[in-house]
């Protein structure tokens, strides 16, 4: 559900939006809006006519999401007890929750650096993505709950079905889901040939490996040299390029010499502008593949590393005079 995308289902989305209004005891909302994306919504929300209620309302997010929310925590925590809830939420919504929660977090960044220069300013930004309820982003929470019925039952209808959503007194404007994901194995954002989240207005976020990357910058990546690296200016861009063009690749075709080398492998280091320097040791796996050649890791360690023992035995957590393998596998 977090991690869901393409259309979203609009007639249930609405169903859910209904249902949340009602078990909070409020009035249904007059019309139910779609929005393409986060950014359109939040747009939509600065565009809407000024006055002490506007034509959207008062925000009723507290009774919608907030009240429910904390009433359903307490009673789940309360027959449960500290010690189980805490297992319990491993088991189910702690799983899903820095992936998720980083997401959405890098998400209102996005929408954030899009709208600043509207006339309202980045504050007003903020405020109005305060009035969102999160949609499939609330998924761990929701599967900690169980919340197929009761009081979440409405919020989870719309978790299932749609993106995020504002519930204002008149109004409920939704957002659809994205249309494109890419993550790597890890959780975060990633992808090197396009966005890595994008929506069907255009709305979208590039990244490599979790690191925020401008559009512009993945079409260079293709074309990467070695002086190219190491002319970049923005220390973190740097790495991102030292990543996609390998190491080793990079060690071999800019002429870096190592600094040691023992039973264990090589230490290489490439000393960067304005950075620390990258350290790594070169290693030959000790069992070969099926047809009989041995594979080579590079291992990143401290900058402060002086040996090549000394950064393997790092990477097992013991200091050099520790690391005695009494056989490698």
């Amino acid at each position: 559900m977090a991690a869901a995308t393409g259309a979203a289902d609009r007639g249930a989305a609405e169903e859910g939006v209904r249902l949340a209004y009602r078990l909070a005891g409020l009035a249904e909302p007059e019309r139910v809006e779609w929005a393409a994306s986060p950014r359109a919504a939040v747009a939509r929300v600065l565009a809407a006519p000024p006055g002490e209620l506007g034509e959207l309302g008062a925000s009723v997010r507290d009774a919608v999401r907030s009240r429910p929310w904390a009433a359903e925590r307490d009673a789940r925590h309360a027959a449960l007890g500290s010690a189980s809830w805490s297992a319990h939420w491993q088991r189910t919504g702690g799983r899903l929750w820095d992936t998720t929660r980083t997401l959405t977090e890098r998400m209102a960044r996005g929408v954030v650096e899009e709208l600043a220069g509207a006339a309202e300013g980045p504050a007003a930004v903020r405020l109005a993505l305060l009035d969102a309820v999160h949609g499939q982003h609330d998924a761990p929470w929701l599967a900690a709950f169980g919340a197929a019925d009761g009081r979440l039952a409405g919020l989870a209808a719309v978790a299932r079905s749609a993106g995020w959503w504002w519930p204002y007194e008149k109004v409920a404007l939704v957002a659809e889901r994205p249309a494109e994901l890419h993550r790597d194995e890890a959780g975060r954002l990633d992808r090197a040939d396009g966005p890595a989240l994008a929506f069907p207005d255009g709305f979208a976020l590039h990244a490599w490996r979790g690191m925020p990357v401008p559009a512009a910058f993945l079409d260079e990546l293709a074309g990467l040299t070695p002086e190219r690296i190491r002319t970049e200016e923005n220390a973190e861009l740097r790495r991102v390029m030292l990543e996609f063009y390998g190491y080793d690749r990079y060690l071999a075709e800019s002429g870096a010499r190592p600094l040691h080398r023992d039973e264990t492998g090589v230490l290489w280091r490439i000393d960067l502008a304005d950075d620390e320097p990258v350290v790594m040791v070169e290693v030959i796996n000790s069992t070969p593949e099926p047809d009989g050649t041995r594979r080579t890791y590079w291992l990143r360690v401290p900058p402060r590393t002086r040996t090549a023992r000394e950064g393997v035995a790092w990477t097992f957590g013991l200091g050099a005079e520790s690391y005695a393998p009494v056989r490698e596998t």
